[in-house]
């Protein structure tokens, strides 16, 4: 039986809000998290992700209280990014009721805590949170970035997600900082580059506009895709993206 293909909102969070710009910048006010969450729960979302946008840059841990509030009031899996840098930082997620920790920026600065979080907790709680952008000197012609996207690791993006992989992570966020916001449509190319190096879930990100991109992305090799503004400000609903991607003949739940 094939495995069923994710809608996944994501709540971008900055000071206490969901906000959302375009290429990370020219931020907007988009809601409350809590009530998103219901939201978007209530509607029809497979999983949530919640990314607070400013805790790697301002060196400070995920706002735990708030995550512990969406967790009270939603029923599906949620996955919390923004900040970890270790074991501690993920069993503290767990414990306010996340299903899932997304890390990048303290796993670039050091790698060995994928394996450490992952030997502690298993590979299904850790999701390698990437936020990628084009880039010539790349071997792939993709680059990682850290603190929200506005610093260049110096990695290849999918090198980099190969050794994250093999260091035990379980899945795979793949957000393209070219394409964020834009509604312009997945990157394609991307999503197909890394999917090409590992067999773990991957998670389509930026640029969602029509129901069709989201289509694009998993013909691509998507196993779940994710938006923010196009929900967040009412251009699609989650039906909406289920129906379309049940009609190009992909496996989802709830789409009648």
């Amino acid at each position: 039986m094939p495995v069923a293909l994710r809608v996944i909102p994501c709540l971008d969070v900055h000071d206490g809000r969901v906000v959302k710009g375009i290429n990370f910048r020219d931020l907007r006010d988009a809601g409350d998290p809590v009530e998103l969450a219901a939201r978007y729960s209530a509607e029809g979302a497979d999983e949530l992700t919640f990314l607070d946008i400013s805790a790697s840059s301002d060196g400070r841990a995920t706002t735990r209280e708030m995550v512990q509030r969406c967790a009270e009031t939603v029923f599906i899996p949620l996955t919390v990014g923004g900040g970890v840098r270790g074991v501690d930082d993920v069993d503290a997620l767990l414990r306010c009721g996340a299903d899932k920790a997304g890390i990048n920026t303290g796993a670039l600065a050091r790698p060995e805590v994928i394996d450490e979080i992952t030997s502690r907790f298993g590979n299904q709680v850790l999701v390698l949170s990437l936020d990628a952008r084009r880039a010539d000197w790349a071997p792939s012609g993709f680059e990682v970035t850290t603190h929200g996207g506005r610093t260049s690791a110096g990695r290849d993006a999918v090198e980099w997600v190969r050794e994250a992989v093999d260091r035990g992570v379980g899945e795979v966020l793949l957000n393209s900082m070219d394409a964020d916001g834009t509604t312009a449509g997945f990157d394609l190319e991307m999503i197909e580059a890394v999917r090409s190096v590992v067999e773990v879930p991957l998670i389509a990100s930026g640029g969602a506009g029509t129901a069709s991109h989201f289509v694009e992305a998993a013909r691509a090799g998507a196993d779940a895709v994710l938006a923010a503004s196009v929900f967040h400000y009412g251009a699609l609903s989650i039906m909406q993206v289920k129906q379309e991607l049940a009609a190009a003949g992909f496996e989802v739940r709830g789409a009648t």
